[in-house]
C-alpha cells in the first residue's frame, strides 16, 4: 500500500515538474535553476497605475504648468496676512474698556477658557499658574503693563524671542477677545504651583484705571 502511494506522489511530481519545463530560464547559477513565473496581476496594475500616474505628476509640474513650491508658500503667506490684518473685532476698534466689558460675560469668558485650554495651557498651566511660560495670574508682566489691549497684542503678535507663536492668524477676533477677556478674569487666583513673579509689577488697579478712563472718555 505505501509502494502505491509513495509511486502516486512520484507520478505527481514529475508531472509538476514537466509543466515548468517551459518555465526553465536558460541560465543556472551553481546549479540552480531559475523559473520565470508570472508576476500576480494585482501587483502587475498597481505597478502599471503608479507609472501612469508618476509619469503625469512628473510632466505637471516640471513642465512648469503645476505650481512650485515658493508658489504654494507665497499663496499660504497672503492667507495669512489677510487674517492678521482683520481687526479683532468688527464693531469698532477694540479697547481695554471693550475688552473689559467681556470680563463681565459669563458666556465669553468660558469661550475664552475653551480657548485658552487648547491653545495657552500647554505652557501657561491649565489655571494660567505658568510652565514653560509666566504665570498670568499675579500682578507681574514681561511685556507691557497688564492692560487688556496690551494682552491681546502680544496674543496675537506673540514673542519670538521667548518661543511664543503668533496667534493672530491662528484665532478668529472673537477667540482673540474672549481669552484676553478669560486671561483677565483669572487674575489674583492664585491657584496652586503657581510660577514665580517675572517681569514688572503693575498692579490690577493701575490697569483697570487706565481701561475706566478710556470708558469715561
Amino acid at each position: 500500500m505505501s509502494h502505491e502511494s509513495s509511486a502516486h506522489q512520484q507520478d505527481e511530481k514529475n508531472t509538476i515538474l514537466k509543466d515548468e519545463e517551459n518555465l526553465v530560464l536558460d541560465h543556472n547559477y551553481d546549479g540552480i535553476q531559475e523559473l520565470d513565473h508570472p508576476l500576480p496581476n494585482w501587483w502587475l496594475w498597481i505597478f502599471y497605475l503608479t507609472t501612469i500616474f508618476g509619469a503625469f505628476y512628473a510632466g505637471y509640474y516640471l513642465s512648469g504648468y503645476g505650481p512650485t513650491l515658493r508658489d504654494e508658500l507665497s499663496v499660504a503667506m497672503q492667507e495669512i496676512e489677510a487674517v492678521k490684518s482683520q481687526k479683532p473685532s468688527g464693531d469698532g476698534e477694540t479697547t481695554d474698556a471693550s475688552l473689559l466689558a467681556l470680563v463681565q460675560n459669563p458666556e465669553k469668558v468660558k469661550h475664552g477658557s475653551e480657548v485658552f485650554t487648547g491653545k495657552c495651557a500647554a505652557c501657561h498651566g491649565d489655571k494660567g499658574q505658568g510652565l514653560i511660560g509666566p504665570n498670568l495670574t499675579d500682578d507681574f508682566w514681561i511685556h507691557g503693563a497688564g492692560q487688556l489691549t496690551q494682552i491681546a497684542k502680544v496674543i496675537s503678535e506673540g514673542v519670538a524671542e521667548k518661543g511664543m507663536p503668533p496667534w493672530g492668524a491662528v484665532l478668529t477676533p472673537d477667540e482673540l477677545q474672549d481669552v484676553t477677556a478669560f486671561i483677565r478674569s483669572i487674575h489674583g487666583s492664585q491657584p496652586a504651583g503657581a510660577k514665580e513673579p517675572q517681569g514688572e509689577s503693575h498692579p490690577l488697579e493701575a490697569a483697570g484705571a487706565a481701561a475706566s478712563s478710556q470708558k469715561g472718555s
